[in-house]
């Protein structure tokens, strides 16, 4: 009896919260407004794939299929479970650290097409087309780095979006305050309509050439930690293969005692890769312009 009682007591008790949950959410939603994200969410994007077209999105997902398939056949040829994990974590992680600037030199590669894309805006509104004509124009000559994201601010003047959500909506797109001076000097001639437009846009073509020449000269400085990335990358896969290719090298690894081992070394090595690779990247440019949320960019 006393433990029927005691089992009343507990399901009444789960009941009560229970109750208590369901009444609050039903008081106040369960949506939350929409916030930026966080540090740690940026962090993830390798993971999650965020921010990549759909081809680059599909191959994202190949990729982690393809690291769960390694690491499990890994672990199937040495026994040990913590050398699927690390095999597992090699196969995508060994792209992103042999790729360390890549990413760089895009936005460096964009940052050019803005430019030139300025200058050629710069000569079609002086022709004495209206700017939202003058961008539409631009469409056809387009540099290819930032095609897509002309095309699209055109299609969206042209489905009737406020001008300036619309260009708010490019330069979020692009990310870099080169296309934030572009935007807001493309703002404020919405507003007030000044007719000196073409100096203002020739003036930042000529900033964003030499901001191109600045960030070309510092990646040149960051070959050498770059070339250490890719070293230690190098040496990480000539260990694994070793020790998949050699089961007397992993058995010490199969206790418990080496399996801690195992994971303490391969934690610290992963985390001086990552260490290495973060001391050759630039640090992320501070834009000044407030790029609203997609609701709130909506026509």
């Amino acid at each position: 009896m006393p433990a029927n009682i005691e089992l009343i007591a507990v399901v009444s008790g789960a009941m009560c919260v229970g109750g208590l949950i369901m009444a609050v959410v039903a008081i106040v939603g369960t949506d939350r407004p929409s916030r930026p994200p966080s540090p740690t969410s940026q962090r993830l994007r390798m993971f999650t794939g965020a921010g990549l077209n759909e081809r680059e999105r599909r191959r994202h997902r190949v990729l982690f299929v393809v690291a769960f398939l390694a690491g499990a056949l890994a672990w199937l040829v040495t026994g040990v479970p913590l050398v699927g994990l690390l095999v597992g974590i090699a196969v995508p992680g060994t792209p992103w650290l042999f790729t360390v600037g890549h990413a760089e030199q895009r936005a460096i590669t964009r940052i050019e097409a803005v430019g030139e894309w300025t200058r050629r805006l710069r000569d079609v509104s002086g022709t004495g087309q209206g700017l939202q004509q003058a961008i539409v124009a631009t469409v056809a000559t387009a540099p290819e780095e930032i095609g897509p994201e002309i095309e699209l601010l055109a299609s969206r003047l042209q489905a009737g979006w406020h001008g300036k959500d619309a260009l708010l909506a490019f330069a979020g797109q692009i990310g870099d305050p080169v296309c934030d001076q572009v935007v807001a000097a493309l703002i404020l001639h919405l507003s007030d309509r000044g007719e000196r437009l073409g100096d203002v846009l020739g003036s930042i073509a000529t900033a964003a050439a030499a901001e191109v020449a600045t960030r070309r000269e510092v990646e040149a400085k960051r070959t050498q930690p770059r070339f250490a990335v890719r070293f230690l990358t190098g040496m990480t896969l000539l260990t694994l293969a070793y020790g998949l290719l050699n089961p007397e090298y992993m058995e010490p690894y199969g206790t418990a005692t080496g399996q801690v081992v195992l994971i303490v070394l391969g934690s610290l090595f992963i985390g001086l890769l990552a260490w290495t690779r973060s001391m050759s990247l630039p640090p992320p440019p501070v834009r000044f312009l407030a790029i609203p949320t997609g609701e709130e960019v909506e026509p």
